[in-house]
């Protein structure tokens, strides 16, 4: 068998509210997602969610090769680019064809990837992750006793900006992950996307924690910062997860070998033989690892297999239009289902009927960084309310100016 030649889409993700970190907010809560389709000789076709920038150029490492050399065909993909740098959305396109790589090969097998790859069990633990700093108070409590209802009972917020807010919010998730939980303690964490500089994380995490529990802090300086990151490590309780925009192992070896990082994080656009590769590197010095992204089905599959997993992100309920995944969500986790590969189904028809809801890119998007993070003074709105309709943009306009019913996943 051999490979023949790819094919890109682009279909949307319709989240139902504004979704966004302390970068920004995509306020029509309408993202894009990318498609590559890996096609071969023998009529199987393989589907990897992620960036096809320069796919053009990649795709040649691959052309004519036996789809069933995963691991090496990902090799020669990072070669065939190291000149002119295999990082950022060449990266991820480099993933999402190493992803279809594997659905080819699990499907030749008939097996589903996670039994391919060595896994016993198909259920994966997750955690409630809503891309919530654009809520109201009223609607993230409405959308955190959406994800209690199935199960969940540790959530992740976005936040960063207000710490008197972000206590507040992180308290009503608390309360409604408590209740759904008869009492028990639920886990809490919290992601400011890189918006501190290392003392105001220290100083702002410390504060956050004379009231709260907090399992991680995400990202609380720049993701390459190995020296301030292992110094907010040693100043707050919590411990210190990183790792969702590192590209290479490389990247991660210096931040690992200076003790910066305690949860290891990948994300799923990165591919399932980079998130193999950081598990080892990670489980050879102790640490666990939680893949991040919105449904992070090939990393599901991989997460079975290896011996350091600790819990995965659960975004939306909903997949991707015009996208269907063997899998559902039940009593705090992913269980992944037998269909072959990774049990993606392409409807190309409801894919082009979607496409046209693409919002068009926002300037102040969580993809584009503000001019002032990490170097604000005080919090950006200490003056607003901890409870009302009080939207992300308004905070956001400060920053620049002063420096639902959800289906479930179901195959």
């Amino acid at each position: 068998m051999r490979i023949t030649g790819y094919r890109t889409l682009t279909t949307v993700q319709e989240w139902g509210r504004p979704v966004g970190d302390a970068n920004g907010v995509f306020p029509d809560g309408v993202t894009t997602v990318p498609i590559t389709i890996v096609e071969t000789d023998g009529g199987i076709s393989g589907v990897g969610l992620g960036p096809h920038v320069e796919i053009e150029k990649i795709f040649p490492a691959i052309e004519g090769e036996d789809p069933r050399a995963v691991s090496t065909l990902y090799d020669r993909m990072l070669r065939h680019t190291f000149k002119a740098g295999h990082g950022g959305p060449v990266f991820g396109t480099i993933g999402a064809l190493d992803t279809a790589l594997w659905d080819i090969k699990a499907q030749l097998a008939g097996e589903p990837l996670w039994r391919l790859l060595g896994g016993r069990d198909r259920r994966v633990p997750a955690y409630a992750s809503g891309l919530d700093i654009g809520l109201t108070d009223d609607e993230l409590v409405a959308e955190y006793e959406v994800y209690a209802g199935y199960g969940l009972r540790a959530a992740k917020l976005k936040g960063g900006l207000d710490i008197e807010r972000d206590r507040h919010r992180l308290g009503l998730v608390r309360d409604v992950l408590t209740e759904a939980g008869h009492g028990r303690r639920p886990g809490l964490m919290l992601d400011v996307n890189e918006a501190w500089s290392r003392k105001q994380a220290v100083r702002h995490v410390a504060e956050l924690e004379r009231t709260l529990d907090l399992i991680w802090i995400e990202e609380p300086v720049r993701r390459w910062d190995a020296e301030g990151l292992a110094a907010v490590g040693r100043g707050v309780r919590a411990s210190v997860a990183t790792g969702e925009n590192l590209t290479g192992l490389e990247q991660y070896r210096p931040l690992i070998g200076a003790g910066a990082v305690d949860i290891v994080q990948m994300a799923a656009v990165w591919g399932v033989t980079h998130f193999l590769r950081v598990a080892a590197l990670a489980h050879a010095h102790d640490l666990p690892v939680s893949p991040i992204g919105n449904i992070p089905v090939g990393l599901l599959h991989a997460a079975t297999s290896v011996p350091n997993h600790l819990v995965s992100e659960l975004q939306d309920l909903r997949p991707p239009a015009g996208i269907g995944l063997d899998l559902h969500v039940e009593d705090g986790a992913f269980i992944l289902g037998d269909a072959p590969g990774l049990g993606i189904r392409i409807d190309e028809v409801a894919i082009a009927a979607a496409g046209h809801r693409a919002g068009s890119p926002a300037s102040q998007s969580p993809n584009v960084r503000p001019e002032r993070a990490g170097k604000r003074l005080l919090a950006v709105a200490e003056h607003m309310p901890t409870a009302g309709p009080v939207r992300v943009e308004a905070l956001l306009a400060d920053a620049v100016a002063g420096q639902n019913d959800v289906a479930p996943l179901r195959h």
